[in-house]
């Protein structure tokens, strides 16, 4: 097929462009340009003038693609409505099956470029050199999801076509001569084209789009505000075209299959490996049919990096092992948590070191020495945070373990191997120079290139965002029966994901409506994952290594948070689409500047948002009411919670729970006892963040911070227990009530999973964010201040959670010499 021939190579023109990047990279010694880093992100110097007028020309040529592209897609979904109203009459062309087969997301992706088209027209023909429009391109790549699942069903949509040709001469006649329109300015109105060419034109558009991402990047100066927008589009083009490339491009393999078949990449990331005790970081290589575990051996001068096989598992042979194999297997010990959170508030200092260092305009050498460090202790928390088990098994022998942040990240990995799994596979040994040429193919054919830490990342990348998620997770459709269903939320925090909401179980239904409402907050987060599982009620199903019962994952999806959808006040509504599941969810953002300040509430009559004082002094208590009756019924009937206070509640559940108590209602212990437990533990975190000053003071805030700062233990002692002395009594009874509780709750952790540590991080900020940003003239930005302060936060409330117990009596009568002035 022409049109298939002039793509792949297209596509060959991307991928070898991606060895010159990488060349250009290793040449250029230490880099220490913006932009270099990332093998297919290097910065090109650009001649402004030149450079912005060449930017004209690319995009001028662009958009008139795009206007061909879209005529061809309209030319394509023209017999679609006919198509539709025949199929319910007594002579049906094609059935509705058939139809929406073959026409599957032509759709969505004419309605994407049509709005994309339509926003990009008018920029360039009113041309001015300050246009932006890197966001466009930035949202295209996102809505990239659409062409996987179209992609996904290409081959299933021509196999259909075809044979509804042969059955069907009506549909034959249409098939091989639909009408494009030509462009509007030229002599061709019309031209013909087989269906089957038209429904190339999607694969062959991501390709030429990546291409002219190269060419806009190559004519964009560096300090463009579109420049951080188009690499981040490329960075996600490229991904996604590497992990298609198995489906468009055949000759891009390895070598061959026992059976005679062409070997394809078909996934590939970095893992840790549970070798002997320890944990190894490999790069996971899965092939049509064999696994391959490499490491990455060290290149010497000159010399390109290559792989070293460390075990290959044929598909034939790989099984994986059940709950009760997995029982007899070694059991994973977790890395210290208060461990993890070193390396946390080191990389957080480390970073504001490097933006310090840039700002003052540093000596490259020192910056690239602090990058170092930083990476050293992004490695090790990528190596040490993994606790998800993920068993394989040769059954022929060997079992290995794999460690895994996220059950999205077990189960892709899972699925892959088990699709690959129902072809008729052979077991087969490969002699020494065939497991050499594959692993010596690795490092060509490899889609991640880079392990995944921040230090890896261009200046220019996008730093993620800071702040409130809110998401709606309203309802799901495409159930091939009534189930227990529920869904989990996940972001990415410090290179890995982290669960950290969770609806309802929707019971025996196969349209769950949940209308659930979660805040979830952010820290540098990229992406949103959402997995829609059912419910497993048999306790006979309990995985040996985290001691739950295993659920059954239904669908799984991930989207971009994008800062340009995501940063406005009004709600997005979407659909991601999993396994033929659609769920339906709105999000909002609150960034972290606005989240920062505390607003006290304007009516004094209520609880939240009113000085603790005050509300002590009503109340007659030496505790508030809420944060008493709050903490009761969570350790009633909470504190066996797996992921309590960390697990977010339902908004609407806390806002009415937060009405009750501002209203001093009388049917508040009623509704307490009926209502879910993580919206009661919602509501008492939201209480304390609503509190007009944090509950550790202003005041007393820059001394917290020194304190905690401080390397002997006996001054760190004397000056923390002082700023306790120093808070006002209803704070401090409050803070050492609240201390108590939380140490109750991390004694249960074996089945809750919420350390000591796990409740600082949630916490901590909780308590001592201060109430106003100004009042931190030290911090450059908002971003700054979470980065660097929210782990002194999360500090300073571990230092008095691991504290033995602090009693108010005894700490007011000790009255030593105190140095420290507050």
């Amino acid at each position: 097929m022409e049109e298939e021939e002039e793509a792949i190579g297209l596509l060959d023109k991307v991928l070898e462009d991606e060895d010159v990047f990488l060349l250009e990279e290793c040449d250029l010694g230490t880099p220490t340009s913006p932009g270099s880093g990332s093998p297919f992100l290097v910065a090109v110097k650009v001649e402004a003038g030149k450079g912005l007028e060449m930017r004209k020309l690319v995009l001028s040529g662009f958009l008139a693609s795009e206007e061909i592209y879209i005529n061809q897609l309209e030319a394509l979904l023209l017999p679609m409505k006919p198509l539709k109203a025949t199929a319910t009459t007594s002579q049906p062309v094609l059935t509705i099956q058939q139809i929406e087969t073959i026409f599957y997301k032509i759709q969505d992706i004419y309605e994407i470029h049509k709005e994309f088209y339509d926003n990009l027209c008018p920029k360039v023909q009113q041309w001015d050199s300050q246009v932006t429009m890197g966001h466009l391109f930035q949202k295209l790549a996102s809505q990239l999801g659409v062409y996987k699942a179209f992609v996904d069903n290409y081959k299933v949509a021509l196999e259909t076509a075809e044979k509804c040709s042969q059955s069907n001469n009506q549909f034959q006649k249409i098939s091989e001569e639909l009408k494009v329109k030509g462009p509007k300015d030229s002599k061709d109105s019309h031209t013909s084209v087989t269906m089957e060419a038209l429904l190339y034109k999607p694969i062959d558009r991501v390709t030429r789009s990546t291409l002219v991402l190269h060419d806009l990047l190559k004519h964009t100066p560096v300090d463009h505000p579109d420049y951080p927008l188009l690499q981040d589009a490329l960075r996600i083009s490229q991904n996604f075209l590497s992990s298609i490339n198995e489906d468009i491009d055949p000759r891009r393999t390895a070598v061959t299959t026992p059976k005679g078949e062409t070997r394809q990449l078909v996934k590939d990331g970095f893992l840790v490996e549970v070798s002997e005790s320890s944990r190894k970081l490999r790069h996971v290589f899965l092939f049509t049919d064999v696994l391959l575990c490499a490491k990455l051996k060290k290149a010497s001068a000159g010399k390109h990096q290559q792989y070293d096989c460390k075990w290959y598992i044929p598909l034939a042979d790989l099984v994986f092992p059940s709950p009760e194999e997995s029982e007899a297997s070694p059991q994973v010990h977790p890395f210290p948590d208060h461990e993890l959170e070193d390396m946390k508030m080191k990389i957080s200092a480390l970073k504001s070191e490097i933006q310090k260092e840039k700002a003052n305009k540093g000596q490259s050498r020192a910056i690239e020495r602090l990058k170092k460090k930083m990476f050293e202790n992004e490695f090790l928390l990528l190596l040490n945070s993994p606790t998800i088990p993920f068993r394989i098994h040769n059954r022929n022998g060997k079992s290995y373990l794999f460690l895994l942040s996220s059950d999205y990240e077990r189960s892709e990995w899972r699925e892959a191997i088990q699709k690959l799994q129902k072809k008729d596979l052979q077991a087969f040994v490969l002699s020494s120079v065939e497991l050499q040429v594959l692993t010596g193919s690795c490092f060509k054919l490899r889609t991640v290139h880079n392990i995944p830490v921040t230090s890896n990342k261009d200046d220019d990348e996008s730093p993620g965002l800071y702040g409130f998620l809110h998401v709606i997770v309203h309802s799901a459709k495409g159930f091939k029966q009534s189930a227990n269903l529920y869904c989990t939320l996940e972001v990415d925090s410090f290179g890995y994901f982290v669960s950290k909401a969770k609806t309802r179980v929707f019971r025996d239904t196969a349209e769950p409506k949940w209308d659930e409402e979660f805040e979830i907050e952010l820290e540098g987060s990229q992406s949103l994952r959402i997995l829609c599982y059912e419910k497993c009620y048999d306790k006979t199903k309990v995985n040996k290594d985290n001691n739950e019962i295993v659920d059954k994952i239904m669908g799984k999806g991930q989207i971009q948070l994008d800062p340009q959808t995501v940063e406005t006040k009004n709600w997005h509504t979407d659909v991601i689409e999993m396994n033929g599941i659609k769920v339906e969810f709105s999000m909002k953002f609150t960034s972290r500047d606005m989240s920062l300040k505390r607003t006290p509430s304007k009516k004094q009559t209520g609880v939240f948002g009113v000085k603790i004082s005050v509300v002590t002094k009503r109340e007659r208590s030496k505790v508030p009411y809420i944060v008493r009756q709050c903490v009761e019924e969570v350790e009633k009937r909470g504190i066996e919670e797996v992921g309590i206070y960390r697990i977010s509640g339902v908004a609407t559940d806390i806002q009415a729970l937060k009405a009750v108590f501002d209203a001093n209602n009388k049917d508040i212990l009623l509704m307490l006892s009926d209502m879910d437990i993580n919206a009661i533990a919602g509501t008492l975190k939201l209480y304390f963040r609503e509190l007009p000053e944090p509950l550790l003071t202003d005041r007393l805030y820059p001394a917290f911070m020194e304190g905690i700062a401080l390397s002997d233990p006996a001054a760190k002692e004397n000056c923390m227990m002082h700023l306790l002395r120093s808070l006002p009594d209803p704070n401090l009874i409050t803070f050492l009530f609240l201390l108590e509780h939380l140490k109750r709750v991390a004694e249960k952790e074996p089945i809750n999973k919420m350390s000591l540590h796990n409740l600082a991080t949630v916490f901590g900020p909780t308590l001592l964010r201060p109430s106003e940003v100004e009042s931190k003239a030290h911090v450059t930005s908002a971003a700054d201040i979470w980065s660097h302060d929210v782990m002194a936060q999360v500090q300073v409330l571990l230092y008095y959670l691991q504290h033995p117990p602090i009693s108010f009596a005894e700490l007011k009568r000790n009255t030593l010499y105190f140095s420290t002035d507050v």
